[in-house]
């Protein structure tokens, strides 16, 4: 691979970084929203799964005592 000199490097970042597409304010509040909404929701099913498989195991340990 040959080696680029930095101003070559830095011609190339920036043609490549005009090419990306950046999100407008209006999407990039709602993905923030929909990310709080997908992890509140992911934190109630694991603290459900918890609570489910705590009880299952205290009801085993309890059927040996």
């Amino acid at each position: 691979m040959a080696k680029t000199n930095p101003f070559d490097f830095l011609q190339q970042v920036k043609s490549e970084a005009s090419k990306v597409t950046w999100p407008s304010q209006k999407e990039t509040g709602i993905t923030t929203v929909m990310v709080f909404v997908m992890v509140f929701l992911a934190s109630i099913f694991f603290l459900l799964a918890d609570q489910i498989m705590s009880f299952g195991v205290s009801f085993v340990l309890g059927l040996g005592g």
